[in-house]
């Protein structure tokens, strides 16, 4: 990697040892890296998680491949609960909001404005409910992955006893 054109620069970063080795700590911010960067829209998914596990210095690799947890299948239900959770902490979903832009009283004078309005409506539960679900997830993920890891070591830790004691 010290001699690639590409990865040069960040030669000194990338030789710490929690990028590439499996230890607790390491796929466990790895796998809520993932999860944070995977409902981040498009292409940039993968070299946003690259980028933050060098930062916060966790494993890279599952990392980046945790955010393959959104694909065409996931990310519509997965936008839509975001939308919902945004929508029910702005109070978006009250009807006041949805009679204010309803569409038929438009006239050609304000058209822009009232469709400004009607996006930034939209919008609003979307930008509210999209970091909080990833905040929520990669929570949910990390302390996961640290209980299951801790399960197998003391499931391992017994298989052991009992194998020592027969």
């Amino acid at each position: 990697m010290e001699n690639h054109r590409w990865l040069k620069p960040f030669g000194g970063w990338l030789k710490h040892p929690n990028l590439w080795h499996l230890h607790r700590r390491s796929v466990a911010g790895g796998i809520a890296v993932g999860l944070f960067c995977g409902l981040i829209p498009g292409p940039l998914q993968v070299i946003s998680a690259a980028l933050l596990a060098v930062l916060l210095r966790v494993n890279l690799p599952v990392a980046a491949f945790t955010t393959f947890y959104t694909n065409p299948f996931t990310i519509l239900p997965l936008y839509a609960l975001a939308y919902k959770l945004g929508a029910w902490l702005s109070g978006a979903n009250s009807g006041v909001a949805m009679a204010k832009l309803s569409f038929p009283e438009m006239q050609w004078h304000d058209w822009m404005s009232r469709l400004w309005d009607w996006m930034v409506m939209l919008g609003e539960p979307i930008l509210i409910g999209l970091p909080l679900l990833a905040v929520i997830l990669a929570t949910v993920g990390y302390i996961m992955t640290r209980v299951a890891w801790r399960v197998m070591v003391i499931l391992k830790w017994r298989a052991r006893q009992r194998r020592r004691a027969a």
